[in-house]
């Protein structure tokens, strides 16, 4: 009785193990990018630099920077308006440097929405 399925001789053929090898190498990278990234530190700003935030590619806040002026009493709404909008550009960077190391990676090649 004759096998069904499988490759001839029982081994992957060579195209099978190129792909295996390649997608393990793209693996190690994806791996090493993602390190970099998670100890790279982005800035971003807001109300002409009066509020400086700092995040880690790992989306975490490491610094805070208020300009003296900023620090009003009276309106400590418009502060944390400030704030806000600083730390959300900072994470918008983490997002765009995430998203540009993967598309170097794969070539541009859209993998079906997974989320790297």
């Amino acid at each position: 009785m004759a096998k069904r399925g499988g490759f001839p001789g029982g081994g992957m053929p060579g195209n099978m193990n190129n792909l295996m090898k390649q997608a393990q190498r793209m693996q190690r990278q994806m791996e090493e990018n993602q390190k970099a990234l998670e100890s790279t530190e982005f800035e971003a700003k807001a109300g002409g630099g009066a509020v400086a935030v700092t995040v880690t590619g790992k989306r975490e806040i490491t610094k805070i920077e208020l300009a003296p002026e900023v620090v009003d009493p009276d309106d400590i709404e418009m502060l944390q308006d400030l704030i806000m909008a600083a730390t959300n550009e900072a994470l918008r960077k983490v997002d765009e440097a995430n998203e540009a190391a993967m598309n170097q990676m794969t070539g541009g090649m859209n993998l079906g929405g997974f989320p790297f």
